[in-house]
This record gives C-alpha cells, structure tokens and sequence, in this order.
C-alpha cells in the first residue's frame, strides 16, 4: 500500500531495507510510539529520556522557547532515542516558529501581498534554515489554506490570501524553499481546507461546505499542485465537509458527518485514492475541539489512526492515550496492515530525511552551527524587503491626504485599538516577556517625531476615568464624557491629523465610549484621518466611513520605516496588492 521508491520517498533499496527490518524489530510499545507526537517547554533532561524511554515517541514538536534550550532539548532526545526522532516547528513566518528568538520574516498573508513567489521561497529556506540549526528537521508548514469568509480568524493572517492559483504557487514556493536543505521536510496543512467558517477549529466545528467539483478545483488544486512536487506530508484538519460527504456517501446524516482526521472517506478515500498522496499523514492537535466533540476520547484516537492518519500530534495524558493506542493495536481495532502502513510511511519519510544514516550526536547541529544562523542578517534582509512590498493601500477616497508631511500635517494624535484578548494569550505574552514590549502605537509614535511630527497617543475617557479611581480622586466627570459635551471644533483644532492603529490578533476591534471620545473615527469629514491595520487585514467592517485604510500586516521597526517612507512619499509608494477582499464583500466599505 506504500509505495516507497516512489514520492515523496524515492528511497534505495538498502534504504528499503532498513524500514522494513526496523519494523521487524519492533516491540508492540515502540510501534505505537511511533504514531506519537509530543511537545513539551522548559523539561527538565531527566523528563525527556523518560518520555523517550517510556513511550517510544516517533516525533516531538515544540513551544517556543529560547533556541540554545531548543538546541539542548533537541540533542537530550535524539541521544536517547533508538530510533531517530521527527523535530518539527511550525515555521509559518520564520525561525521564530522553533524559538523565541528565531527570525520573523513574514506572515502568509504579507508575502501573499507583495505577488512575488520568490518570497515565500526565501521564507521556506530561511526559516527552516535557521530552525534546522537548532535541531528541527521538520516544519509544519506551508499553511495552504484559501481564505474566503472573511470572519474567519483562524487563517487569515497565516494562508497566502483568497486565490487558489496564487495559494498554491506560493505554497509550492515554500515546500521548495524547506526542500533546499539537506534532510528537511514539508508538511502541508490543514487538509482538507481551511478559510470558509468563521468559527475556529480551536474552540468549535470547522466546515468547508464546497461540493467535490468546488472542491477539487480550488483546494483539490492546490494539494495536486504540492503532491505533484513532492511534499513529504500533509496535516489533517478537524474540518468536516457535508456537502462533499453527501455526494459520495448519499444518506449519510449530520450525526454521521466526522472531521478530517477521524473521516475515513476523506483521508483514505480523497486524499490517497483520488490525490494519489503517498507520503506521511499527521492530525492537528488532538486537543481542539473541532476533533473532540465528534466521539469519545478513546474513541477519537483510535479513530484518527483507522481513518488514515498516521501519527497523532499531542498526548492528552500520556499513560492514558499510550495505553488507549497499544490496547487497540493488541485487540485488533488497529489491524496489522493498518499499523504497518503507518509506520512504513514513518519510516520511510525518516529514511529519506538520512536520519538513519547519522549516529545521534550527528543529528542535531553544534552550538556554534546555531550561533552562526541565528538572526542572520540574509533574514533580516529579507523581512525588510517583504515589508516594503507588502504594505497595501486598501481605499483611498481622499486623494490630498497623502503626502503625509510635517509641514502640512505637524499634529499627529494616534488612536491606538486593540482587539479582546483571551486568558490564554495574556498568559502566552506575559511568559513570553511580551507583557511590558513597546505597543505599536509606541514605535509608530517614536518614529514619526524622529521625522519631524509632533505625534501623541490619545488617552481614552476610559484610561483618564481608570487613571483617577486608581488614584483615588472622584470621578464626577464621568457623566460629562457620556454625555457626549465635546466641542467638535475644539477636537478639530487639537490635531491635524489621526492615525487609528489597530492592533487585532483576531476576532474584532474593541472601541472605548462612543460619546465624548476618539476611539471610534466619527470625525473622518472633520480631521483627516488615516486607518492602519498592524496585525489582522479585515478591519473595514468596523470602520466602514474611514477614507483611507492601510494594511501593514505586522508592526516590526522595519515595517514601520516602510509605510512612514510610504506616507511621507505619497499613494504612488505602495506596492502592495490585497491578498484578500479587504472590503469584505460589503458594499458599504467602499463608500
């Protein structure tokens, strides 16, 4: 059922032969560690032999962490493994995928912007270049998502924008670019297709509602495109797909209707039998709620495998999941051909990387090797370049407002919106150092007083009226601000023009008071106004009336160098073009 001289694989006979006698030697506990991913932060060295030693772990993936401690953790694990080790990142927009200090680069989105598919080339080499230095030898990545609904927060600043053609040219571009180096590999995702709900995997269902023929012409497409050139694997999304089900499995009901991962019609049926896929499958995280509200939990990790999966990314509890993979294996719920299959794949993918060639103190890079790519300045280089084709000027309704210059605009008050921020992502920026970072709007400021502005940040009503009852005075203002007694007049004069930053991960933009503040720009025929979008490019909806809207995709110092040069030079500067509907099919956006 593997055809192992055939792609990805393109495996010698001696290497053949290794797969086949390693399989062989297998105890039933190292067969089933092999369809394991795990991912772990700060363990300790004694924690990883023992999860090595104790579950056979065929993979590992990791939370990003500083890349000395990647390196480190990386070079613990393969020396006591017996067999070599998949260490994977998900390099989506740069070394900064596998540690903390790695590299950003670029977002799918942003690079989906500039056109060029030299860029998404760049990125896949880059990044993997530096993730291999410290250890990796696997990326999770490309994201090769189409982004149509554009409430959907889960891709949209990931996938490469809203055209398959240009989808899978840059997705193909990246697995090229992982494919230059020497043992890498490429695992596309999320198969079979993100970008049409809104909601997010994460936390809820994820459906892709296109019909085969919709389907095959656009995502289809696309993974044709990366299996033709060889990716090594592909990672299975928790997306259920009813309108494609229904066509070839008539009768089927809702209650029937299984995400990707656990889908045997899907991951055996589409995407082996009809793609002709060959190589190694993984499930996204097995913790999302979009795999786990289908059936049990035992259920759902011997499903995974059954459906075509052939490793299983993430342990709930170790000895629980171990133990619910090894009993199905023993009883028979897991055939032997079905085990075998998967680990052929496994295998064989290991077999091609050469990891089976290198003794463990050759697999993972010196100190010095990751000192020497670390924050390269080539990568440095390259976000810089990335960004100054990237910035896209959306909607431009006043042609006089740009130039943007000191002499004709020398007041410069920045609104600063952000978006609602979970518990998890508070704790991530807190752990990460991010908590105390200079906002956007503190770099964007600083930036444009060096240029001869006279830039401020706007102080809500709601930061002045938190400020007093922290300090304890009285807060008898509080009324005049609700009801709305500011002069219009007095807030024309207090600036010659407004940046509103936002500054939205996902989801949408939290406004302050609606009355008596500038949060919201009700003022866009009052003070020229500028709307810029540092992080998530669907913005207009909330901001319809604004007349001119930028999205700079991130708020990296060298970004900002490129959309103040593109400012201060005029509309002519920028060279980006929209990867997406940034209007977002609403005809009001464009008034």
């Amino acid at each position: 059922m593997v055809d192992l001289r055939a792609k990805p694989y393109c495996l010698t006979d001696t290497d053949i032969a290794w797969v086949e006698q390693t399989i062989a030697a297998m105890t039933d506990e190292e067969k089933v560690g092999q369809l394991f991913f795990d991912h772990s932060g700060k363990a300790s060295d004694e924690q990883l032999r023992e999860m090595v030693r104790k579950y056979h772990l065929g993979g590992y993936r990791y939370n990003s962490i500083p890349s000395a401690q990647v390196q480190h953790q990386v070079r613990v694990l393969q020396e006591n493994s017996r067999i070599p080790m998949f260490v994977a990142c998900n390099t989506e927009t740069g070394g900064n995928g596998s540690g903390a200090d790695g590299t950003y680069i670029g977002s799918g989105i942003k690079i989906g912007a500039t056109r060029k598919t030299e860029y998404a080339y760049m990125l896949g080499r880059m990044a993997n270049e530096e993730a291999a230095a410290m250890g990796n030898n696997m990326t999770f990545a490309p994201v090769c998502d189409i982004f149509y609904n554009w409430q959907n927060t889960e891709v949209v600043s990931r996938c490469f924008g809203n055209d398959p053609q240009r989808v899978a040219e840059m997705s193909k571009a990246y697995m090229d670019g992982v494919h230059a180096l020497d043992g890498y590999a490429s695992v596309a995702k999320h198969f079979p297709g993100n970008g049409q709900d809104f909601r997010d995997a994460h936390t809820s269902s994820n459906i892709n509602e296109f019909t085969c023929d919709q389907w095959m012409d656009t995502y289809g497409m696309v993974y044709k495109t990366l299996i033709d050139g060889g990716i090594d694997g592909i990672m299975a999304g928790h997306i259920m797909m009813p309108k494609y089900m229904r066509e070839i499995k008539p009768g089927i009901s809702d209650d029937e209707m299984l995400p990707a991962t656990l889908c045997p019609e899907i991951m055996t049926g589409l995407l082996r039998d009809e793609l002709g896929f060959n190589g190694m499958v993984v499930t996204d995280a097995s913790h999302m709620v979009g795999m786990t509200n289908r059936l049990s939990h035992e259920e759902t990790v011997v499903a995974s495998i059954n459906a075509g999966c052939d490793m299983y990314l993430f342990f709930n509890e170790p000895d629980e999941d171990f133990g619910i993979m090894l009993d199905a294996y023993r009883s028979g719920k897991i055939s032997e051909s079905r085990m075998n299959e998967a680990l052929t794949r496994i295998l064989g993918l290991k077999a091609k990387m050469g990891l089976h060639k290198k003794i463990p103190a050759q697999i993972v890079p010196a100190p010095e090797v990751l000192q020497e790519y670390l924050g390269k300045q080539e990568y440095k280089n390259a976000a810089a370049a990335i960004a100054a084709d990237a910035i896209t000027l959306v909607k431009y309704k006043d042609a006089d407002v740009l130039p943007m210059t000191p002499e004709k605009y020398k007041r410069i008050m920045i609104v600063y919106v952000k978006g609602a921020e979970s518990p998890m992502t508070q704790l991530m920026k807190v752990a990460m150092g991010m908590a105390a970072m200079q906002t956007p709007a503190d770099i964007l400021c600083a930036k444009l007083r060096e240029k001869g502005f006279d830039a401020f940040i706007y102080e809500s009503p709601l930061d002045k009226i938190q400020k007093a009852a922290r300090e304890g005075k009285k807060l008898d203002f509080i009324d005049a601000y609700h009801a709305g007694k500011a002069s219009i007049q007095e807030f024309k004069e207090q600036q010659d023009l407004v940046i509103s930053l936002f500054d939205v991960m996902s989801g949408r933009p939290v406004f302050g008071m609606s009355k008596g503040g500038g949060e919201i720009p009700w003022y866009v025929h009052d003070v020229p106004t500028i709307a810029i979008s540092v992080n998530t490019p669907t913005m207009l909806p909330d901001i319809p009336t604004v007349r001119t809207y930028i999205n700079a995709y991130d708020a990296r110092p060298y970004t900002m160098d490129a959309l103040i040069n593109n400012l201060m030079s005029g509309p002519d500067a920028f060279r980006g073009q929209d990867p997406i509907d940034s209007f977002c099919g609403l005809w009001d956006t464009r008034i």
